[in-house]
């Protein structure tokens, strides 16, 4: 009998703190039979792992556990919130910094859409995040075409159903008009797919620009379009709950080696396409907003 016990944890958990996908996608792929532990194919997710264990996906060693980190980027239009996309558009891991590793992010934010994008090695990390429980406020900042009455705005505290789809309650202010537009400062807690642009159109306000300004306590700032700035371990520790990864871990030292593939994001099923020779990024001109001037300052 020893003094330790070994511990365990489910198999798409280990998978998703290795940021390799998340917990839901980590069971999809057991279903699929890309897992493998210790010489045998899993054919469910309800299997528990421990340190000492060989786990392969696609026939590669799982990446091996790094400290939980968290990365501010500001997005800009015209990328997708995907690891790969069927239209082989290009993707936000696709823009990230050469020596950043692979990460997954905390949410989305559409094609159209820009502003502050959380980013992590840590996919535990990234669904707790994301949990409408966790009670963090999703900031926006939105220009539509129209001009709501505060009624109009007031009323979305309590929530509406569109199309048989439920949102809760959203917090719109009604920031500024000029001509045949507005600005709105829009707040919410769940983040349904689309949810600010389908609100606003069914209200007949069609939303022109979208900027998400902050997430929980963490904000877009002055974040150059573009750039990437890490969050400090502290932060992690202390208003997000995540634990010391290592007891001689020094708090904010020289980052970790990258291990970020040729291909950022998840690995992909044996013989998936892989788009090449990808259509032009447009390059359009962005629309006129007030956060413009602050998006180009640089971080000192």
């Amino acid at each position: 009998m020893t003094d330790t016990t070994e511990k365990k944890e489910r198999i798409a958990k280990r998978m998703a703190r290795a940021g390799l996908c998340s917990r839901r996608d980590a069971e999809r792929w057991i279903v699929d039979g890309r897992v493998n532990v210790n010489g045998t194919k899993l054919e469910s997710p309800a299997f528990t792992v421990s340190a000492t264990d060989a786990i392969l996906v696609d026939d590669k060693p799982l990446p091996t556990l790094e400290r939980p980190r968290l990365w501010r980027y500001h997005k800009p239009t015209g990328l997708v919130t995907s690891h790969r996309d069927e239209k082989g558009r290009e993707t936000v891991f696709d823009a990230l910094p050469d020596d950043m590793p692979r990460v997954i992010s905390v949410g989305r934010l559409d094609i159209s859409s820009e502003g502050l994008l959380l980013l992590t090695n840590d996919g535990e990390l990234a669904r707790r995040l994301e949990l409408p429980a966790t009670g963090w406020k999703r900031k926006y900042r939105v220009r539509v075409h129209g001009h709501p009455r505060a009624a109009q705005l007031k009323a979305l505290e309590k929530g509406l159903t569109i199309e048989g789809v439920r949102y809760a309650g959203i917090e719109a202010a009604l920031d500024s008009s000029k001509g045949a537009n507005s600005w709105l400062t829009i707040s919410l807690r769940e983040g349904k797919n689309r949810e600010i642009r389908k609100v606003m159109e069914h209200l007949g306000f069609p939303v022109l620009r979208l900027i998400r300004v902050s997430y929980g306590p963490l904000q877009l700032g002055e974040l150059e379009v573009g750039q990437t700035d890490e969050v400090k371990s502290k932060i992690l520790r202390d208003q997000m709950g995540v634990e010391k990864f290592d007891e001689t871990e020094e708090v904010d030292t020289a980052p970790l080696p990258s291990r970020k593939p040729k291909h950022q994001g998840t690995l992909s099923p044996k013989g998936a396409p892989n788009p090449k020779n990808r259509p032009p990024r447009d390059k359009t001109e962005r629309p006129k907003g007030k956060l413009k001037s602050n998006a180009r300052k640089r971080v000192r």
